[in-house]
């Protein structure tokens, strides 16, 4: 097991992560972790590994881009002094190209994109408390790599890819494993805007990054 007893994992990003989570950082009981991966990533932890008391705590808030997520990083990720760092964000940087485009101030590109996250990586590794980073790509549940959004989202995954090597990150696909599971059925099994994901969805994430933790179902063998 990647983590140990209490760590603390900071899951920073947008509604994706949000999930009706108290705002603008929730943590402990009832819906104040929301109700999608993040939660769900708690409760396997808790339920496979008993002994670990692991602090999870959700930065997550809906509508924001790289450029909102940047404005508050201090404040609601590094603050928090957190041992762990999770960075799930970019799918309002593309979607507002596509549903507002006549705001373009609204949108961010790919050049401010990477910008916006190498400025989060570089000051989270002189944070002294942090043990690693996970990056996880921003996606667009359509396995058609040819549809507009979904190709203009794929740039963004390339430049996490590209960060996440240049900063030690661990890179979660989650683009990857939802073109994949979209390959065979419909995106709207997993959620109805190819964003938001719902209980399946979050299943999904929650299955891949706990995959790059070491974690086994079995945990410790109750």
């Amino acid at each position: 097991m990647l983590f140990s007893n209490h760590d603390r994992i900071v899951f920073a990003g947008d509604s994706v992560t949000d999930m009706g989570s108290t705002l603008p950082v929730g943590e402990g009981l009832a819906d104040s972790l929301g109700r999608g991966y993040v939660r769900k990533i708690e409760n396997l932890l808790a339920a496979a590994y008993p002994s670990l008391y692991i602090r999870v705590t959700n930065s997550g808030v809906g509508g924001n881009t790289s450029r909102d997520l940047l404005a508050r990083w201090d404040r609601d990720v590094l603050r928090l002094k957190p041992q762990w760092i999770s960075i799930m964000i970019g799918i309002n940087d593309v979607w507002r190209q596509f549903d507002t485009p006549a705001i373009s101030e609204n949108a961010v590109g790919p050049e401010e994109y990477e910008q916006n996250l190498e400025s989060m990586l570089s000051s989270a590794a002189s944070c002294g408390t942090v043990k690693g980073i996970f990056l996880l790509t921003p996606f667009y549940i359509e396995p058609n790599p040819q549809d507009l959004l979904r190709a203009r989202l794929d740039i963004y995954g390339d430049i996490c890819r590209k960060l996440a090597k240049k900063h030690s990150c661990i890179l979660v696909d989650l683009q990857k494993v939802f073109a994949s599971y979209a390959s065979i059925r419909h995106s709207s099994f997993l959620a109805w805007d190819r964003v938001h994901p719902n209980e399946v969805g979050a299943t999904l994430i929650a299955r891949e990054f706990l995959r790059h933790c070491d974690f086994s179902f079995d945990g410790e063998m109750l």
